[in-house]
């Protein structure tokens, strides 16, 4: 009997469904009324409340570490809390899994389905009481109770100057995308439409308007999806530069982020021919970039390429010469020509106009500014999100400029992990002088390629540093699976205090049979 596609679709979804119970169920740390009742191994800050923040508290929280989530805004979801209900993912959820316990419907989720992972995630870690909104931070500084880095010790650290309450690490969570970025556009107190940020086209009408999209990154990409979808009239990206746009193909995203080196190679024009051939076909000379593939991050779009090629939707590259009560006027390039150099003269008309620049990269000034010599700022950091001078820092996604990769709970959970393994044991730190060398063996590898340094890294590559460094330490060896898989705990051994809690020196113990990965955690994930 032939199988409707209907009947295919809710067998796949069915088929997802347990998948992610079972990632739950196998990487899913341990929940706060499930844990031993210990003394905490340690107080860890947490800077920011987005979905790597409330993931990061999560893993620490799950191996008996204490969190205080420090939050600027009044709501968790970091930039998810603050973008248009309509815009979800453009990649797969699959690479999207921040945290183990993420239960998705779809393959690809709207903003508030992502919210709700969050929240239930925030909830379920009682990090609820833990948070503090409304709580800008404006300067971390040393506790006079540190010691030197050099010699293997760490700092710990004061919030905003409170002294009563020091941290033992800190974790960065800031990621990469802030408040709106702002463009003022040639004259544009002469247009009598709209102009609109990317990010604020909840309540706008299009409906057979003529928008104008100023931007042709991942943000100027959706906004024209949404503009098709609420009937705008053949709305148009006005491209600065071409950005690499790949299909939303799972297969092909995990491919291409599974490049190990990190850059360009002789090999990269294999996957660059086969995404101009098989991708963008007749649109080529219209949008393919010139540079290489592995120079910056891609976007992942299918329909946005099917919009233009069918008419809906069109693209232009060049510079924004002028606003005038109308429209545009545009210098309009060839495929090839750099920006400045003179092309055609076009005027587009325009009820609307999209400024798409995406948004302003969070600052991490706060920050101790001897942290990061000169020439080791972000993202030429060790492993590539701790600073040089001091291992018990941490700043998970906010370190990177472009990539191939995604937001999953592996790398997370492993970064994570691995602080904790700074913090517990002095023999496994590294000093100031491994992390240097390490950073500068990495600039040597990768500066003989374009692209250098480490402003460019696919999602394997990263994986190969965090798994790798554990081999340059004898002492690490045995905290491999921990690291890698969450396999282990520390234990607290001795006394115990009027209220019951295990009070004495902390012992690692290794457990294959996942001690804090409790049925509990898939049982959660089903009831979703």
């Amino acid at each position: 009997m032939a199988i409707s596609s209907l009947d295919y679709f809710n067998i796949v979804s069915r088929v997802y469904q347990w998948i992610q119970v079972l990632i739950a169920y196998l990487f899913a740390p341990y929940t706060p009324a499930k844990q031993a009742k210990q003394k905490p191994l340690g107080h860890v800050a947490v800077i920011g409340a987005g979905i790597t923040g409330i993931s990061t508290a999560s893993h620490l929280i799950g191996h008996g570490f204490e969190v205080t989530i420090f939050e600027q805004g009044d709501k968790v979801g970091g930039i998810w809390s603050r973008v248009n209900s309509t815009s979800g993912l453009q990649i797969s959820s699959i690479m999207y899994r921040f945290h183990p316990l993420v239960k998705y419907t779809r393959g690809y989720p709207k903003r508030d389905e992502i919210l709700d992972n969050t929240r239930r995630i925030w909830k379920t870690y009682d990090l609820d009481r833990r948070t503090r909104f409304n709580t800008k931070i404006d300067k971390v500084t040393r506790h006079h109770s540190s010691t030197d880095p050099k010699e293997g010790g760490h700092a710990r650290w004061v919030i905003n100057g409170n002294d009563d309450e020091v941290f033992d690490g800190l974790v960065c969570c800031t990621g990469t995308c802030g408040k709106p970025k702002q463009m003022d556009l040639p004259n544009q107190d002469k247009f009598r439409g709209k102009i609109v940020h990317s990010s604020q086209l909840d309540d706008l009408d299009l409906k057979g308007k003529k928008v104008l999209i100023v931007g042709g990154g991942a943000s100027g990409i959706e906004a024209l999806e949404l503009a098709v979808e609420n009937g705008a009239d053949k709305p148009l990206i006005l491209a600065r530069s071409d950005k690499w746009i790949i299909p939303r193909l799972t297969l092909v995203n995990v491919l291409l982020s599974l490049q190990p080196l990190g850059r360009e190679t002789w090999l990269s024009w294999i996957p660059e021919l086969l995404l101009k051939k098989l991708h963008y076909r007749d649109l080529e000379e219209k949008m393919a970039p010139t540079q290489g593939f592995y120079t910056s991050t891609p976007i992942v779009n299918t329909s946005a390429l099917y919009h233009i090629r069918h008419g809906k939707a069109d693209y232009q590259r060049g510079d924004v010469l002028d606003l005038d009560e109308s429209g545009i006027s545009f210098n309009q390039r060839t495929r090839g020509q750099k920006k400045g150099d003179d092309g055609k003269k076009v005027h587009y008309d325009a009820d609307v106009i999209v400024v798409a620049t995406g948004f302003e990269r969070p600052s991490i000034d706060f920050l101790p500014q001897d942290l990061f010599p000169d020439d080791y700022v972000r993202p030429n950091m060790y492993l590539q999100v701790f600073p040089i001078e001091d291992s018990s820092v941490l700043c998970t996604n906010a370190t990177f400029k472009d990539a191939v990769g995604t937001v999953g709970h592996v790398h997370i959970g492993i970064m994570a992990r691995t602080l904790m393994l700074f913090l517990m044991d002095p023999a496994c730190r590294p000093k100031p002088k491994d992390m240097r060398l390490w950073v500068d063996l990495i600039h040597f590898i990768k500066e003989r390629a374009p692209g250098g340094q480490l402003d460019f890294f696919t999602y394997m590559e990263l994986c190969i540093w965090l798994v790798s460094f554990l081999f340059f330490r004898f002492q690490r060896l045995k905290y491999f699976f921990f690291v890698c898989f969450g396999l282990g705990f520390w234990s607290r051994e001795g006394g115990k205090d009027k209220a019951g809690f295990a009070t004495g020196k902390p012992r690692f113990r290794l457990s294959l049979t996942r001690r804090k990965c409790s049925s509990s955690s898939a049982s959660e994930a089903m009831r979703i």
